[in-house]
């Protein structure tokens, strides 16, 4: 499997984790909605009034969620994955010898042809550090020294 059949897959599995995040915030938003619909006024006044205010609290959290998955989805849209050059930068397949990482958005460890990545986001920490960076360079991060061995 070549660089870009590598960066494609890896894109696509960070879509698909995207994807998978909307579709259960917005499973959870329905189910609120159903709820804060479906509720009746009982007897007990203030235990209804609590209710509804647990399910308001639960819809704002959940908001909250579905506007960074929409951020994500931002990201991945800059993402041009066809650019294969150096420095690092957002789309990048970095090869280091202590790991193997794809500047996108931070969706954890995938597996291509049962090679670990890293899906890491620019903003991140070890994302910093490897932004602008080209083969043979080299950075600590955690007290390790780490070389950039390619960059794609």
């Amino acid at each position: 499997m070549n660089t870009e059949d590598i960066k494609l897959e890896l894109f696509n599995q960070c879509k698909q984790y995207v994807a998978q995040r909307l579709e259960r915030i917005q499973h959870t938003i329905n189910d609120i909605q159903e709820s804060l619909s479906s509720e009746t006024k009982s007897t007990a006044g203030d235990k209804h009034e609590t209710g509804r205010a647990m399910l308001q609290l639960e819809r704002e959290k959940a908001g909250k969620q579905l506007a960074e998955v929409q951020k994500l989805q931002e990201i991945l849209a800059k993402i041009d994955i066809a650019i294969s050059s150096q420095p690092a930068h957002l789309g990048s397949l970095v090869a280091t010898s202590k790991g193997n990482y794809f500047i996108s958005i931070s969706a954890g460890q995938l597996l291509v042809n049962d090679t670990a990545y890293f899906a890491i986001a620019a903003n991140s920490p070890i994302g910093c550090l490897l932004l602008g960076k080209v083969s043979g360079d080299y950075f600590v991060f955690n007290t390790a020294e780490i070389t950039i061995q390619s960059v794609s």
